[in-house]
């Protein structure tokens, strides 16, 4: 792998270039074209089937395009495999938990950071020198700021399995932040969720991208239009695979074509009258 860019606010931290991803005769991403900047976040919407989360797994390396190339921070990374891609700084939260329910809460995020731990088989079997300090300075991390900041203390040592769904998606957030990214991909966040936790969801992902401490540049694939209208700096539209448009909150919401496409002509005569 190439050696990533330093990068500064504003500047382009993802780059898709004519994406093509076939599945037999159906084409789910036909000729995408994406740029996403640092510091943004950028959400991706569209009816059911439009191509959201196989661009999602394009980006993040689950699926490899049959044409095209996706650069992170100016390195393509079209043959790099996922841990790759995290290692640069890529992370992920699924549509479908990916928890492991008999793990309490601290040891599933903890998951998230063993990619940064990089002390050998000697040191780590004998817990000194480098490996304690690993472990010292990411259960800090977590603890102090992830922890913190999901409002999550009182079920820290709590199974998974046990946490109400609300709960346990925000512990896969707090998995995919150990990972400390740069760039965080988050698929349909907000499914499941009531008002309140919706709310609190949104709170958290305008942190993660606004506080000084993170920082983190956001894709976010979302049916939730009010959230998706609130937060987005961009919005990108796809329907059966084909951008509509990629564009502010306002252009969209007021695109005829993305209107027609994604909810429908009675909403399309509405916004008209």
């Amino acid at each position: 792998m190439g050696q990533a860019q330093d990068m500064n606010e504003g500047d382009t931290i993802l780059k898709i270039e004519d994406v093509h991803m076939h599945f037999g005769k159906v084409a789910a991403l036909a000729g995408v074209d994406l740029e996403v900047k640092k510091g943004e976040i950028h959400s991706i919407i569209g009816p059911n089937g439009a191509g959201k989360t196989v661009m999602m797994n394009c980006i993040n390396g689950l699926y490899r395009p049959q044409k095209g190339n996706i650069y992170y921070k100016g390195q393509k990374v079209n043959d790099t495999k996922p841990y790759q891609r995290a290692a640069l700084g890529i992370s992920r939260t699924f549509q479908k938990l990916e928890l492991f329910g008999g793990m309490t809460v601290l040891d599933n995020i903890r998951l998230g950071r063993h990619i940064h731990l990089k002390s050998g088989i000697l040191s780590g079997s004998l817990y000194v020198g480098k490996t304690q300090r690993e472990e010292l300075e990411s259960r800090q991390f977590i603890e102090e700021e992830i922890i913190d900041l999901l409002e999550i203390e009182s079920i820290r040592d709590k199974p998974a399995h046990m946490l109400p769904y609300g709960l346990q998606k925000r512990v896969e957030l707090g998995r995919a932040l150990a990972l400390n990214p740069e760039l965080l991909l988050l698929d349909e966040p907000l499914a499941g969720l009531n008002l309140e936790e919706v709310e609190d969801m949104a709170r958290f992902i305008l942190d993660i991208n606004e506080e000084e401490r993170w920082k983190v540049t956001c894709i976010l694939v979302e049916h939730d239009m009010g959230v998706v209208m609130d937060i987005s700096h961009q919005v990108f539209v796809l329907n059966f695979g084909n951008k509509i448009i990629d564009g502010t909150p306002e252009e969209v919401q007021n695109n005829p074509d993305v209107i027609r496409a994604y909810l429908g002509e009675e909403d399309l005569y509405a916004t008209r009258r």
